[in-house]
């Protein structure tokens, strides 16, 4: 058995059958040749995303391509090339540091490259989608293949890589394409007002602030085991939120180009009451009521049990269904 304490933020304490990492496009054609990845499999990428309720019987998979090329650029924009195994902060610093704009919002968030294009990782306004240009990958016979952005069939949270039926297919390097001149997201969340204590915005200046506000809101994933957000923000027709508002006037929404409204699952917890508190060894955040944490020993099951009581909580109080963005395994 191969320990996963490692490999998930949640710091749950469960093992794996069987454990392989591949440093290499190559290296993982040659695992899969030898007939060494057998079912059932794994893939996972820094498992901040990960919740697991019990030991892995089967196999983990674990890219560890790393690697951040410039493959074209102009006086506008830079295409890069960067391995699935690269810690995504690393590359959003790497980009700061070069002056490519685009990747600054999503400072901090844990987890890495491959796994952000599996998961339309997003903050501040930002979405990951909108710097991908392609998605290469390997799938379980052996066979590679290039997704284009539009194949890939981005929405919030969510891409063609999460369907069950594409569980098979590994992401191997992510192609990003960044600009080169100063443009900044700035009109959400925070940002502005915390912005207001510089000069003026500067690449490195609203990454650093980035990392303020999200340090402020989310616990260090070393010092109390979580998954960032663990609930996404539901999307909701124009009409619920019109009923919602005739009890809650003072409820936050954030217009969608569709008509539709997204709601933060954040605010409706703390309307329930759950902010700061706990089911056994497993709590709501006192300061981000969407993060779950581990408070020292609990079991998936106890995260599980704690999410379902919060989601029944927002069921009964507000009519809607709130969904984990965490997997649970």
């Amino acid at each position: 058995m191969y320990s996963l304490l490692p490999y998930n933020t949640f710091g749950i304490d469960v093992s794996a059958s069987r454990f392989l990492e591949y440093a290499s496009v190559a290296e993982l054609k040659e695992y899969i040749a030898q007939g060494a990845v057998t079912t059932p499999f794994l893939h996972i990428g820094g498992g901040s995303n990960l919740l697991f309720t019990k030991d892995y019987d089967g196999l983990i998979l674990h890219s560890r391509i790393g690697g951040i090329e410039v493959t074209a650029e102009d006086s506008q924009t830079v295409s890069l090339r960067v391995g699935a195994g690269v810690v995504w902060d690393d590359f959003v610093a790497c980009c700061v540091e070069h002056g490519w704009y685009g990747a600054e919002n999503l400072s901090l968030i844990p987890g890495e490259v491959g796994a952000s294009a599996v998961q339309n990782i997003g903050a501040y306004g930002v979405e990951v989608k909108d710097l991908i240009t392609a998605v290469e990958t390997v799938n379980v016979q052996g066979y590679g293949r290039v997704y284009s952005v539009e194949e890939c069939e981005y929405a919030y949270r969510s891409s063609i890589f999460k369907r069950p039926e594409n569980k098979s297919v590994f992401v191997t390097y992510v192609r990003f394409r960044l600009s080169k001149e100063e443009r900044y997201t700035l009109d959400y969340g925070t940002i502005r007002q915390e912005l207001a204590k510089y000069p003026a915005p500067t690449l490195p200046i609203v990454r650093k602030v980035i990392i303020e506000i999200r340090e402020s809101k989310l616990p260090d994933p070393k010092v109390m085991g979580n998954a960032g957000s663990f609930f996404m923000n539901p999307i909701v027709a124009k009409e619920k939120l019109e009923a919602l508002q005739r009890d809650y006037p003072r409820i936050p929404y954030y217009e969608l180009p569709d008509g539709r409204v997204k709601i933060p699952a954040g605010w409706m917890i703390d309307q329930c009451g759950w902010k700061g508190k706990s089911l056994g060894p497993a709590a709501v955040h006192d300061k981000q009521a969407l993060v779950l944490v581990n408070r020292g020993g609990a079991k998936g099951s106890d995260i599980v049990a704690l999410s379902d009581a919060v989601r029944a909580s927002v069921r009964d109080k507000f009519g809607i269904d709130i969904h984990p963005e965490v997997n649970v395994i």
